[in-house]
């Protein structure tokens, strides 16, 4: 049945070549942002795109019901809780994360991923946060341990709750680095043959199985998020499980190349209101 279900879906992207020309090579980020929106609302008009927001939650009412209730006592609470606690807690050296940032890390989230010129990459907030523990003396946490990085970012993402995203390309290095995130979201992998772009563009809003598929636009406002309760997931542990799904060895979490395809990800989501710590099935 497994493998009916997954043959039908591989049929459904014989024409994906054609879906792909949504976002065009080597286009502005803000050209591949409008005109990955228009290929959603041709094919929803139904569903303003302020909802993408939701996920697959955009296309089914009852599922967001669902959500809507389980957002109000959320589950997860005492994670977030921890996370604070984090946050707040003093470096050896007196200071804390919000010394780090502007407005003591309020509001800037939304700006990350983001080129840094010094160095010559892409730095995610994960990146920030590290180097904060570092320039102040304490080791930096395995990117993708879940216990410590992980949880910090509970915290952190949510001091941006309602701040539009807002990633920057500007420059050739910046652009170069957002045009090799492209290409590994359009880039078929693994046993499966398929791209990112093969369910979240092409099939956005088709069931698969039990469950509906999420579009691209509106991924990256949300992250982290919990899973069946209070199971935490940060948004390049997602990118893992799909290379896992498609049976490719995934990409480290915090390479260059994991980076630089989160900050074309996040692009597509400029405009779009952050809401951090949510429950997703």
């Amino acid at each position: 049945m497994k493998q009916k279900i997954i043959m039908k879906l591989l049929t459904a992207m014989a024409g994906l070549g054609i879906v792909l020309g949504a976002v065009t090579a080597h286009a502005s980020p803000e050209k591949d942002r409008q005109e990955m929106v228009k290929f959603y609302t041709d094919k929803y008009p139904n569903v303003p795109i302020e909802d993408y927001v939701y996920g697959a939650l955009a296309f089914d009412a009852d599922s967001k019901s669902q959500y809507d209730a389980i957002m109000e006592f959320p589950p997860f609470d005492s994670e977030i809780e921890k996370s604070r606690k984090m946050w707040e807690t003093p470096f050896k050296n007196g200071k804390t994360y919000a010394s780090c940032f502007p407005n003591g890390g309020k509001q800037i989230a939304g700006n990350y991923p983001m080129f840094d010129e010094a160095k010559g990459k892409v730095v995610t907030l994960v990146d920030a946060l590290n180097n904060c523990r570092t320039a102040n003396g304490e080791e930096a946490y395995k990117v993708s341990d879940l216990k410590t990085m992980g949880l910090l970012t509970v915290y952190a993402r949510s001091l941006s709750d309602g701040m539009l995203m807002n990633v920057k390309v500007e420059g050739p290095k910046a652009t170069a680095a957002y045009e090799d995130g492209k290409k590994y979201f359009f880039a078929r992998k693994g046993q499966l043959n398929f791209a990112c772009a093969s369910c979240h563009v092409q099939n956005a809003g088709v069931r698969l199985r039990s469950e509906l598929i999420s579009p691209a636009v509106g991924h990256a406002v949300h992250w982290p998020v919990f899973r069946g309760g209070d199971k935490l997931f940060t948004i390049q542990k997602r990118y893992a499980g799909c290379y896992k799904s498609v049976r490719q060895v995934s990409m480290p979490q915090g390479s260059d190349a994991m980076n630089n395809l989160e900050y074309f990800h996040s692009a597509l989501s400029n405009g779009l209101p952050m809401k951090a710590n949510v429950f997703r099935k």
